[in-house]
């Protein structure tokens, strides 16, 4: 079912998700179906599925020398949105990135998903490479998300990349894309930012979900902008517990976010992680239960890869 159908089924009350990262390469699904099941409970309607883009490894050579390679270390977003559909009979939504993928790959995991059975995916640019200061898009790739949000409305109208195919068998992707209520950090200003949020929309995005914020205030303001510029799809507050005391600096910095000086204080009084965990997973309820007052269509988790945390909150707001 599309995201856009279950919001309309809830019938104003506000839905769990959240987000799981895949497995690294040679490591067991079974520990992320550990971390999925308590979360089951909250029901999810749906689950989102990130892809990871390419990164450099370097491999040891005789003589000390390094060689370069290119690869993925966490493959199988498809394979597990597949799982998640027969094991949990849940929405999966796989991520599908501008970076590290030509056009004609892109159609390929997008045929995939229609073959699966897949209705929703999520449309994102993707970073840049580890080791990269900017975002260098692929040869023969989609340079933005509102390219790659074209090619996938293009494939639900039955336009495949080379005009050899004609078909009344067409994909219906619900598409999602992401939204910064504090502005993507390489945009030069919120309104900008707007105004490519809304290149995305018009290009076909049915929904949109939100960078972590631990500010309501940001996502309301966010939401109100939205509007004003014709925006009128729905936007879903993502949410994300602070478990350490490196988030402190590390998420401010990577995604370009103020953290309130409330919430700073009282991570800096806490002895241990272990505090540390705790006021964040309080914060996060508290932020949860004001947007779930205001109405908000869905609250999505950025799990990443733990729930003992995003099962706390849960159980105290759904």
């Amino acid at each position: 079912m599309k995201i856009t159908d279950h919001i309309k089924n809830a019938k104003g009350k506000t839905l769990f998700s959240f987000e799981i990262i895949p497995p690294q390469k040679g490591t067991s699904i079974q520990k992320l179906y550990d971390n999925i099941d308590p979360l089951m409970e909250y029901k999810p309607p749906f689950i989102d599925v990130t892809t990871s883009r390419e990164e450099h490894i370097y491999i040891k050579k005789e003589g000390g020398l390094l060689e370069q390679k290119i690869t993925r270390m966490r493959p199988g977003t498809v394979g597990i949105c597949a799982s998640l559909m027969h094991k949990y009979k849940t929405d999966p939504v796989p991520h599908v990135l501008c970076g590290g993928f030509t056009k004609e790959e892109t159609e390929y995991v997008l045929v995939d998903c229609h073959y699966l059975g897949i209705d929703n995916v999520m449309a994102l640019r993707g970073d840049a490479m580890k080791d990269e200061a900017y975002f260098n898009p692929q040869k023969e790739g989609n340079k933005y998300a509102s390219d790659l949000v074209g090619q996938i409305s293009n494939l639900n109208k039955g336009n495949y990349l080379h005009e050899i195919i004609e078909t009344t068998y067409n994909s219906n992707f619900c598409i999602g894309v992401a939204g910064y209520p504090e502005k993507h950090m390489e945009s030069p200003s919120m309104e900008s930012d707007l105004r490519k949020l809304k290149e995305k929309v018009d290009a076909g995005a049915d929904y949109v979900v939100t960078q972590m914020f631990f500010d309501n205030q940001k996502y309301f303001n966010f939401i109100n902008a939205a509007k004003e510029i014709g925006i009128n799809v729905p936007i879903i507050p993502g949410v994300k517990p602070i478990a350490i005391r490196r988030h402190l600096n590390i998420l401010p910095q990577v995604f370009n976010l103020n953290l309130p000086d409330v919430l700073v204080n009282e991570i800096e009084k806490c002895k241990d992680n272990k505090e540390i965990r705790q006021v964040g997973i309080e914060w996060a309820i508290t932020q949860s239960k004001e947007l779930q007052k205001a109405g908000v269509p869905v609250i999505h988790y950025y799990s990443m890869g733990k729930s003992d945390n995003i099962k706390a909150i849960a159980s105290k707001v759904f």
